[in-house]
């Protein structure tokens, strides 16, 4: 049986960054309010001053890996795979979701700034279609893969999704 988290996990620096700030103990949509904790960090990543495209997906590729072992510890003590108060799979999957917004910038193929404000709720929706609905081969993933790298993987090809799909909708509704 597992165990319940609590505000008191939130003293570990490990259990805190696994239960995404604390967006994990929600008592209602933990997933959703880490993928808030997600856009929120996105957001401030895209308009820091240290800001590029490399570091970018450098960071998103090092926070993969670090949820691996910091999401399984977490389900270890928590007793359970991939409890749902474990949340900073969801922040790092939004991050790479996210990573076709500052892309298209690159390329200059953003018409105008605020037009980006669109673009972080459509990622956020596509996003958390692809984690809640887990199609083919989300699904599979999330079935057959355990342990940290479990946790991670199922969130990550729902970022990869977001990722790909989100330009082809904004192409066809012409926003880009």
């Amino acid at each position: 049986m597992s165990k319940q988290p609590s505000v008191k996990m939130l003293t570990d620096p490990g259990h805190l960054v696994a239960l995404g700030l604390g967006s994990g103990l929600a008592p209602l949509g933990p997933g959703t309010a880490g993928t808030l904790v997600g856009v929120l960090g996105f957001i401030w990543f895209l308009y820091s001053p240290i800001f590029t495209l490399v570091l970018y997906f450098l960071l998103c590729i090092v926070l993969f890996f670090v949820g691996i072992f910091i999401c399984a510890r977490t389900s270890r003590f928590l007793d359970a795979h991939d409890h749902k108060a474990i949340v900073f799979d969801e922040i790092v999957g939004f991050f790479i979701g996210a990573g076709w917004i500052p892309v298209l910038e690159l390329f200059r193929l953003l018409e105008n700034f605020e037009i980006q404000f669109i673009f972080i709720p459509l990622t956020f929706v596509l996003f958390r279609f692809f984690d809640i609905a887990k199609p083919w081969p989300i699904s599979k993933v999330d079935r057959e893969c355990q342990g940290g790298m479990g946790i991670m993987l199922d969130d990550l090809l729902a970022g990869v999704f977001t990722f790909v799909l989100a330009p082809v909708i904004c192409i066809l509704l012409g926003y880009l």
